[in-house]
């Protein structure tokens, strides 16, 4: 188990699988991140498997809150497009449990997940992505020190409409713990 502050993050199991689905075939979960068409568990179970053969670092994470004297899952995330050459990496995260949106639950997983790729894989630039219009996930990631650098106009079709999907990174040297 890694933890944070408000959350741990721990493996995912396949009794994971259900909620996932169900998470992402919200489509107020769903708008913020990069999927259109909905979810099967057979395609979750396929995910779980190809993720599985990734190196461990890149294996997605379950988000968890305290919940009594346990823990409940709360959202996903994790590192992709490792480069270990550059030491970079782009993390993404979702918090699936729409009840426990803005209580800071995201800004600690993405915190955790910098302590993470900073101090124990040796990153050196973790990005990401963000849609425009996911403004709770942009103020997140500027509290975790984030900076903008860029921004692909029109990049996302989404109900209708396109959307602009911005580009955010923090440096080790930036990186305040």
């Amino acid at each position: 188990m890694i933890y944070g502050e408000l959350i741990r993050l721990r493996a995912p199991e396949r009794e994971d699988l259900p909620r996932f689905v169900a998470w992402l075939n919200d489509p107020d979960v769903r708008k913020n991140l990069a999927l259109s068409l909905p979810l099967s568990l057979l395609e979750e179970e396929r995910w779980l498997e190809n993720m599985l053969q990734q190196p461990p670092p890149e294996h997605s994470m379950v988000i968890e809150i305290r919940d009594g004297d346990g823990w409940k899952p709360a959202g996903n995330c994790g590192f992709h497009f490792l480069d270990w050459r550059c030491r970079s990496g782009e993390l993404g995260l979702f918090i699936g449990e729409k009840s426990l949106w803005n209580q800071g639950y995201g800004t600690d997983t993405v915190r955790l997940l910098l302590r993470h790729g900073f101090n124990t894989l040796n990153l050196n630039r973790i990005s990401l992505k963000v849609f425009e219009t996911n403004l709770g996930g942009i103020r997140s990631y500027e509290k975790a020190g984030f900076v903008h650098e860029g921004r692909f106009r029109q990049a996302e079709y989404q109900d209708g409409r396109y959307l602009d999907v911005l580009f955010m990174s923090v440096l080790r040297s930036e990186w305040k713990e």
